[in-house]
């Protein structure tokens, strides 16, 4: 595959996930705005709940998980030349946004305890 569609293909995955994440942000404004949940039991019922509001946060750090490798990773390429250090960047990256995500996803899928 040549390099422009590879360019092209890290763009499309940039705007996408933007895209979601200013939707989802949109929306939890919106509803803190307008429902302003009583007090923190009342939010965390509707942040924790049985509804879609898990999964869609899941779904926002995992959007904003590949938003910001698209970012890290070209930032890493265009900047760091030795090879050495750019796997290492790579790594450290995948493992920081990976450890971010995961640990999101247990407060929101599992609660926390």
């Amino acid at each position: 595959m040549s390099g422009r569609l590879q360019g092209q293909r890290a763009w499309l995955w940039q705007r996408l996930s933007a895209i979601y994440l200013l939707a989802y942000l949109l929306y939890f404004l919106g509803y803190l705005i307008i429902v302003r949940p009583a007090d923190y039991f009342s939010w965390s019922a509707w942040m924790q709940g049985t509804g879609l509001m898990p999964l869609l946060s899941c779904l926002f750090f995992l959007t904003l998980a590949v938003h910001a490798w698209v970012g890290g990773r070209d930032i890493i390429i265009d900047y760091v030349h030795v090879l050495g250090g750019r796997l290492l960047l790579f790594f450290l990256l995948i493992f920081f946004l990976s450890a971010c995500f995961f640990w999101a996803a247990r407060i929101f899928l599992m609660g926390v305890s």
